[in-house]
């Protein structure tokens, strides 16, 4: 069966905080009229908390900004996704957990104006954030397309994040980034070296400047850079992702030849691994398939 998924991830400087959602509406519907018949917009890490100093975490002001996630800002967002007809990405925004938390959390809104997933930053990038960590992991399914898995930023590093979306499921997995500092080219790496061992697409979208590094790329589920920025200019990287590839190299192997979700056989002894407190268990080593 086909399954393709047409998404534009949007290199774009980020928007000031209390700027009305109006005014990022224009963004994307621009966006959509560049290339309509795009499924799916990604942005950047906190693109709707932006103030100009990239060095500066402004903990103040991203208290003041957090809501919940039924509060006014995620109710706009939810009605700009339905009101375009699109599944909507617009970066992370500062949510004001139930207990009081600052959680810097990834939104996918749909096409009907639902929230369809959100993420909490599992890792916060400390000690510069003044963040609260999460404490799950997300996927969300397109019908009849795929599934996504949902990280930011710092994420990345740990690569423990992108193996437990891969085997949730996740054919695709959405990387929003905010990185300003000189290992934005460390982190073009991760994102080839996370497709790689786990057979994913990744979309790693990071802001552009003068506030970020830019950089952003999409690279296919054995390495390859489908879409990529050289620079921190404003950019938009589009690709068509066909999802069967990821089955396609999950039975058949990375080049032909590597399949690591196939690695182990039935009735294998587990793999005790110390640092976790886990194991690695042949029974449940394989992810779970998505049935359209």
């Amino acid at each position: 069966m086909h399954r393709t998924l047409s998404l534009v991830a949007a290199q774009a400087a980020p928007r000031l905080i209390g700027e009305p959602v109006s005014a990022f509406a224009d963004e994307v519907g621009e966006i959509l009229r560049t290339r309509p018949d795009t499924q799916l917009v990604v942005f950047p890490e906190l693109h709707l908390f932006g103030d100009g100093d990239p060095d500066l975490q402004r903990t103040e002001a991203l208290q003041d900004s957090a809501q919940p996630l039924d509060g006014p800002r995620t109710r706009e967002l939810r009605q700009l996704a339905g009101d375009l007809g699109i599944w909507l990405v617009p970066g992370s925004v500062c949510e004001r957990g139930p207990e009081g938390q600052l959680f810097n959390t990834q939104l996918v809104l749909s096409p009907e104006g639902e929230l369809a997933g959100y993420y909490r930053k599992v890792f916060p990038w400390r000690p510069h954030e003044p963040y609260d960590p999460g404490d799950r992991f997300t996927t969300v399914d397109i019908d009849g397309v795929g599934r996504l898995g949902l990280n930011i930023c710092y994420d990345a590093w740990f690569p423990e994040v992108t193996r437990q979306l891969a085997w949730m499921g996740a054919e695709v997995v959405l990387n929003v980034v905010k990185t300003t500092t000189p290992d934005r080219r460390q982190e073009v790496v991760l994102a080839q070296a996370n497709a790689i061992t786990n057979q994913v697409f990744m979309v790693s979208v990071n802001c552009a400047g003068p506030v970020g590094a830019g950089q952003s790329l999409i690279v296919d589920p054995e390495g390859r850079v489908l879409a990529s920025s050289a620079d921190d200019r404003p950019e938009l990287l589009a690709a068509d992702l066909d999802l069967t590839h990821v089955e396609r190299v999950r039975a058949e192997g990375t080049e032909g030849i590597n399949r690591m979700w196939s690695q182990f056989r039935a009735g294998e002894t587990p793999i005790e691994l110390p640092v976790y407190g886990g194991r690695m268990d042949p029974a449940t080593w394989t992810p779970r398939p998505f049935t359209p």
